[in-house]
Formats: structure tokens, sequence, C-alpha cells
């Protein structure tokens, strides 16, 4: 019995869910090999205690979805914006680097904020430092620098880790 049925069950449906979206191939014996497959794999996962809290965090899920959907939007607004300065005719660019404190507390929120600020386009993370809560930033305006400092994204970065922080010591 796994130690974690639930986080068990998510994961061998994540890998089959996979498995099926990238063969391609739904032949009766080729589907039944892949769900072996799948569950020998979550069993071996499970036997050499890798699924927890860090690896599977379901309590993130819920407040995550609001976050994509609300990062989606934000990438949406940043490629126009960053297609706006490409077709503009003078080319008006001032490329910046910044670094600034974030308020997260967390391993995770630090990575998801990082990550988001380089999923829009027009910036980039070029480092970040979880011992002085820091985050470098490489943006092709100035403008867009600066947007990052107490931004939209840090509260909301901030508001997706809660749960996490709660259980920390």
């Amino acid at each position: 019995m796994p130690r974690a049925p639930i986080r068990f069950l998510l994961l061998f449906g994540l890998l089959i869910g996979l498995w099926l979206l990238l063969s391609g191939v739904y032949k009766p014996r080729l589907v039944i090999t892949g769900i072996i497959c799948c569950l020998v794999v979550a069993w071996v996962i499970d036997r050499a205690k890798l699924l927890d809290g860090e690896s599977l965090p379901l309590e993130l899920l819920p407040r995550g979805f609001a976050y994509w959907l609300w990062l989606l939007f934000e990438i949406v607004k940043s490629a126009i914006n960053v297609t706006r300065i490409i077709w503009h005719p003078r080319l008006p660019i001032s490329p910046t680097m910044i670094v600034f404190k974030v308020k997260q507390k967390t391993d995770i929120g630090l990575a998801t904020h990082g990550n988001s600020i380089t999923l829009t386009p027009g910036t980039i993370t070029t480092g970040i430092s979880a011992a002085n809560d820091t985050i470098e930033v490489h943006a092709i305006e100035s403008s867009g620098a600066l947007d990052c400092v107490d931004s939209e994204m840090d509260k909301r970065v901030s508001v997706f880790e809660e749960p996490l922080v709660r259980k920390e010591p």
C-alpha cells in the first residue's frame, strides 16, 4: 500500500496522461503496457520515498490555477508590448539590469517568481539569491525592469506559496 495514496494516484494519473499524450497510439496491447509501466514507475517513486509534499505539492494546485491564469494574461500583455517595441521605426529599447528584494519565503516561491519573469516577454531572470531574497532581472526596457519591483507578480506569488509558508517551523 502506498504511503500517500492520493499523491500516488495523482502521480499515476499524470504519468498515464503524459504517456497517452506523447504516445498517440491507442491500441489495446500498447495502452495496457503503458498503464503497467506507469504503475511500476509510480510504485518505484513511492518506494524510494520521493513522493512527498515537495515533489508533488497538492496544496498548491487551487492557488496555482488562479495564478497561471493571471500569468497567461500578463504574458499576452507583455507580448503585445514587445511587438509594439519591435515594430517601432526607432526601436525604443533601453536594456536594463536590476536587482530587487522579493517577499517569497520558500524555494518554490522564488523559483516560481523567477520563472514567471522569464516567461514574460521582454524580461529574463538572470539570478536568484535565496540567502538575500533577491532576484536579478534583465529587461529590454527600463520601465519593464522597474515594473518588477514591488510588483503585482510578487504579491501573487506570495499568495500562491502561502500554504507552504505556514508549514515551515
